[in-house]
């Protein structure tokens, strides 16, 4: 399925907060381990590094304290090859911090984000000179429920009418509960997601926030607006409604190490593939090869196949895509 729309070819720009995470080794638990790896987490950061890793240049706007952990954080994103010019390092507010404790079959995530210099970004990152030559511009649900000066970011990004916008807008959903009011995530992300231009939510959230028995075709009903909308069905498949028909790709079976990421991952690959030449199929197969590498690591951001892997994988008739995603890859 090719879309009639995709945005035009330039610069997409990631917006919002990323933290310096800190986790134990591999099957050690946070409160006996000796050492601890210091990573970066944030999910439109994660977004930028895997657009990078594909080649599609990008931009990361937030702030960071001006503190070792935020110059760490500033130094990893552009390793990647993230234009981070736009970063700005805040000398009163500190680094937000994520803490991982793999204890038991799940990591349970601690965050120290309170009154971080990422809270207190505004309206007035979207006069950065780098959204002169955006083609698309991606925001998450993470961001308005951090402050009221990050909503009203948001907010204003999504104020005007696409027809009118001087880049395209994408929006994960990322329903995080415990940054919401009780009551409140619902409406507000329902909103948010049903002025973007390519909306990502996963069935699970979507559930969560707007019905126990929702259907991915019950989510399009729900947000009709958007020019792209892709429902992500955990491990098993993605499902893309636009105006030129519905594409459901399903998922390649891969070992799983850590699912933190997966999403981002996703959403950098269905980016990306929808910039190269619009085929609806072909991003959605790039979004989970792209999720798959996130999935094998236990950081956000892990390596993805060669070129010529990727190629292949890509060209695949329906069905030998269907035989792999069936198998264990």
């Amino acid at each position: 399925m090719r879309s009639p729309w995709r945005p035009a070819e330039g610069r997409v720009v990631c917006i919002g907060e990323t933290m310096a995470a800190l986790a134990p080794g591999p099957s050690q638990s946070l409160e006996t381990a000796e050492n601890v790896r210091v990573s970066v987490a944030g999910a439109e950061s994660n977004v930028a590094m895997y657009l990078a890793d594909l080649g599609v240049p990008v931009s990361w706007l937030s702030a960071l304290g001006d503190d070792a952990l935020g110059r760490r954080v500033h130094a990893a994103v552009g390793a990647a090859g993230v234009d981070v010019g736009g970063v700005r390092l805040d000398p009163r507010r500190p680094t937000g911090l994520l803490v991982k404790d793999p204890a038991g079959p799940r990591t349970r995530v601690h965050y120290y984000r309170g009154d971080s210099a990422a809270s207190a970004l505004g309206p007035d990152v979207l006069d950065d000179d780098c959204l002169r030559s955006a083609s698309l511009v991606h925001l998450t649900g993470i961001t308005p429920a951090l402050s009221s000066s990050c909503r009203d970011l948001v907010e204003r990004a999504l104020a005007t009418p696409p027809g009118e916008r001087a880049h395209a807008l994408s929006f994960d959903v990322n329903h995080r509960p415990a940054l919401w009011p009780p009551g409140t995530a619902a409406g507000v992300l329902r909103d948010l997601a049903d002025r973007a231009d390519i909306v990502f939510v996963g069935l699970d959230e979507a559930q969560e926030l707007w019905g126990a028995a929702l259907e991915p075709a019950g989510v399009r009903e729900l947000l009709p607006h958007p020019r792209l909308l892709v429902v992500k069905d955990g491990g098993r498949a993605a499902t893309a409604f636009g105006d030129d028909g519905v594409c459901t790709v399903p998922a390649l079976r891969t070992e799983v190490v850590e699912v933190v990421g997966a999403g981002d991952a996703f959403a950098a690959g269905f980016l990306a593939g929808l910039l190269g030449d619009g085929d609806v199929e072909r991003a959605l197969r790039l979004g989970h090869i792209t999720a798959a590498s996130a999935l094998r690591v236990t950081g956000d951001h892990g390596p993805l196949p060669d070129d010529a892997r990727i190629g292949r994988l890509l060209g695949l008739p329906a069905d030998e895509w269907a035989a792999k995603a069936a198998a264990t890859s």
